[in-house]
C-alpha cells in the first residue's frame, strides 16, 4: 500500500506571526490520527493570509511534496483578509463544489453563520484540496458530521467521501476508522487497490 501524504495548512496572519498559538494544525492532526487507519505522513505549514503565499504553499505540497490530500484551515470567511478560496481556486485543475456545499450544510447544524463560509474543494493533478473552517471544533464537525445524544452520526461529514475521491483521481488509498468516519465506496470499488 502506498503511503498517503497529507498536507495541513493553517492560514492566519496572527498565528503565523506568533501573536497567538495555532490551533488548526493540531486539531487536524488529532482528528486524522483517530480517523485514518492506513499509513500516512503529514506535511504541515503555518502561513499568512496572502493569496500568493497560499498558492505557492498549495502548489509545493502537491507538486513537490507529493501530497494526495491537502486540508487548509482558516481564511474562508467574508472578511477582506480571507483569501484562502481565491488562492485554492487559482491553483485548481477542477472544482468540486459539493464539498463546500456540504461543509456549510453540516455546519448549519451548529451555527447560523455557516452561510458566511466560502469553503471549497478542488483537484490539482491527482490531489484533493479542501478548505475547512478555522475553529478546531468546526473542523472536527465538518469532517466527522453531526452526532445525536447517543453518539451516532445522523448527518455524515465530508470526510466520508474523501477516500473514494482519492481513489478516483489516482491518489494514495486511505482507509478509515468507521467509528469516526465511515468511508463510502461503492460495492464495485470495495477491495480495489488494497
Amino acid at each position: 500500500m502506498t503511503l498517503c501524504k497529507i498536507g495541513l495548512v493553517s492560514v492566519s496572519d496572527r498565528a503565523s506571526s506568533g501573536v497567538y498559538e495555532d490551533k488548526g494544525i493540531p486539531a487536524l492532526r488529532d482528528w486524522l490520527e483517530k480517523a485514518i487507519v492506513s499509513p500516512f505522513e503529514i506535511q504541515s505549514r503555518l502561513i499568512a493570509d496572502d493569496v500568493e503565499i497560499i498558492k505557492t504553499t498549495l502548489t509545493e505540497l502537491v507538486d513537490q511534496e507529493g501530497c494526495s490530500l491537502v486540508l487548509t484551515t482558516g481564511g474562508t470567511g467574508p472578511a477582506p483578509r480571507d483569501v484562502t478560496p481565491e488562492a485554492t481556486l487559482a491553483v485548481a485543475d477542477r472544482v468540486l463544489p459539493g464539498f463546500g456545499e456540504e461543509m456549510r450544510r453540516v455546519s448549519l447544524n451548529f451555527v447560523p453563520t455557516a452561510i458566511l463560509s466560502r469553503q471549497t474543494g478542488v483537484i490539482r493533478k491527482n490531489a484533493l484540496i479542501l478548505n475547512l473552517p478555522g475553529q478546531p471544533k468546526a473542523i472536527c464537525e465538518t469532517l466527522e458530521g453531526v452526532r445525536n445524544a447517543e453518539g451516532q452520526i445522523v448527518h455524515v461529514g465530508v470526510f466520508a467521501a474523501v477516500p473514494y475521491c482519492l481513489d478516483l483521481i489516482g491518489a494514495a488509498r486511505v482507509d478509515t476508522n468507521p467509528d469516526i468516519s465511515k468511508a463510502f465506496r461503492p460495492k464495485s470499488a470495495e477491495g480495489a487497490k488494497k
